[in-house]
């Protein structure tokens, strides 16, 4: 990289870091750190859940994908405005209405008792692990591409700069940084369709039709594959539009605005942002695999992780390159601040403050506990990465996001819709989605290859009904009678009260 990339590259990343020292000077409390005292305007908020989605997941792993194998990995990005509609429909005003710092806090509303609030803070740091993989190996990529480092050395780095924007930060840093790098990143990607339609006449059409002609339509058919493989793509669909509703470090944003309009009104924006980037994809896919070939894609990162930042020096040169991916790399890390903090939030408020001092907790020591997490989570999943390096980014964050379907949405959706479910059966479903979900993982070809014991890669289409299919089955054994299901019927009815109206709303979060 050249001298002026070099600085391109870390004017961006010190940009960021002043947005994390202005917003660490207002980070002072567990509420400020979790959830930005939920202040966040309903529109900057949903501009900082669609840049959880478009980074290393999707303006990197999807167009590789899309580049690579052709429109079959588009599945891998379409996803993205479906379940967010859900979304919209289903958890958006509830969980404004019921939640406070984490997704334990809805489940807590009906269900008081540590045994439910422990399952979902555990599968919450599980999956928020998995889905850091991902981020990590796209931004660890991204490092070694510009500054030719060991992939080690530059999985440090990340790790290094995660902790900082997160222990100081907090989630109004998270937030301003993310809104900064999804509209730079937006601006990328309408720099690269300017200079890819430039070479077609400026008609999208012509770019497919090319690609269609020099594969032979099959960059732009859906592939023929055999069941298995058929099988495998829907599991994977079905995943992530399920999965979604499940993300910890998703779900939590709706609690950083102050109301559920502005939940509701959050997920109707980043649905806009999302479909927008969706309808761009293909030209940009279909542009780098016409522009660079797929050889040299794949020989840069077998997964096709590299294909944006390589067309970007081949459309605008050395100092593009930079701009891209130091843009790139830095909405990756606002990507895994937001884990971390969700994962820092199950520690400090769940586990350590609900679970281990029954809520008689100091503030000033649960905020050192919930920094402190920050940098554990970053040191596991830097682990994690160093195993996972090779794996197309878009995929590996389709496990994680199965795993949340199949662990934390049948606690979320059975707590808030189905009046029978009860504190064992909940527990019972997230820990047997859980645990599927992560068995057929590591059985997978993902981690196996040719000798894998399950032939499935994306686990969703048996880990999420066996993880709902536990949970009613236990619940209805469990069923209370007497008085006891007197009382629960009486919390459920509440409850929901509280949920649709948000009466009784403000108490709750005393209670929290």
């Amino acid at each position: 990289m050249s001298p002026m990339a070099a600085i391109l590259f870390t004017v961006l990343v010190a940009a960021t870091l002043f947005v994390t020292y202005w917003a660490g000077r207002r980070n002072r409390s567990v509420e400020s750190h979790l959830v930005a005292d939920g202040h966040i305007s309903a529109g900057r908020n949903g501009v900082a859940i669609a840049g959880d989605f478009i980074s290393a997941s999707s303006f990197l792993g999807t167009t590789g994908a899309v580049a690579l194998v052709g429109f079959n990995g588009y599945y891998l990005g379409i996803n993205l405005a479906v379940c967010y509609v859900m979304a919209l429909l289903i958890v958006a005003e509830p969980l404004r209405n019921l939640g406070q710092f984490t997704l334990g806090d809805v489940l807590a509303t009906r269900f008081p008792g540590g045994q439910v609030r422990a399952s979902i803070a555990i599968c919450s740091i599980v999956l928020s692990l998995l889905y850091m993989v991902a981020q990590f190996v796209g931004a660890a990529l991204l490092i070694v591409l510009l500054f030719d480092i060991p992939y080690v050395l530059a999985a440090i780095l990340i790790g290094v700069l995660t902790s900082i924007y997160t222990a100081f930060g907090g989630m109004l840093g998270t937030t301003y940084i993310q809104i900064l790098k999804t509209g730079l990143l937006l601006a990328c990607c309408i720099v690269i369709l300017i200079f890819v339609l430039s070479r077609y006449g400026f008609n999208p059409l012509t770019v497919m039709q090319e690609a269609a002609r020099q594969t032979d339509n099959g960059a732009i058919l859906p592939k023929r594959t055999t069941t298995t493989a058929a099988i495998d793509s829907f599991s994977l669909v079905f995943g992530v539009i399920i999965g979604t509703l499940g993300l910890p470090h998703v779900m939590i944003r709706f609690l950083t605005v102050k109301n559920s309009e502005d939940a509701r009104n959050s997920a109707v924006t980043a649905i806009w942002i999302f479909v927008a980037f969706v309808l761009a994809v293909p030209t940009m896919a279909y542009g780098a695999q016409l522009i660079l070939g797929r050889e040299a894609i794949a020989k840069a990162s077998p997964g096709g992780n590299l294909a944006m930042p390589q067309l970007a020096e081949a459309v605008g040169g050395d100092a593009f390159l930079s701009v891209v991916s130091a843009v790139a790399f830095a909405v990756i890390l606002a990507s895994l601040s937001g884990l971390v903090i969700a994962t820092s939030g199950a520690v400090a408020h769940d586990v350590y403050g609900k679970l281990i001092k029954k809520g008689d907790v100091d503030p000033a020591k649960q905020f050192t506990v919930a920094r402190l997490s920050t940098v554990g989570a970053a040191v596991v999943a830097l682990l994690l990465a160093l195993i996972f390096q090779k794996q197309n980014v878009a995929f590996l964050a389709t496990l994680a996001i199965a795993v949340a379907g199949s662990a934390n949405l049948p606690g979320m959706l059975l707590t808030i819709y189905w009046r029978k479910a009860t504190a064992q059966g909940l527990t019972v479903g997230m820990y047997a989605g859980l645990v599927t979900a992560v068995a057929m993982i590591f059985l997978s070809p993902v981690v196996l290859g040719d000798d894998a014991i399950v032939p499935l890669s994306s686990p969703g289409i048996i880990s999420i009904p066996v993880g709902f299919l536990a949970a009613v089955i236990v619940s209805l054994v469990t069923q209370p009678r007497g008085q006891d299901k007197t009382d629960a019927d009486h919390v459920y009815d509440r409850m929901r009260l509280q949920a649709v109206t948000g009466y009784g709303a403000a108490t709750e979060r005393a209670a929290h």
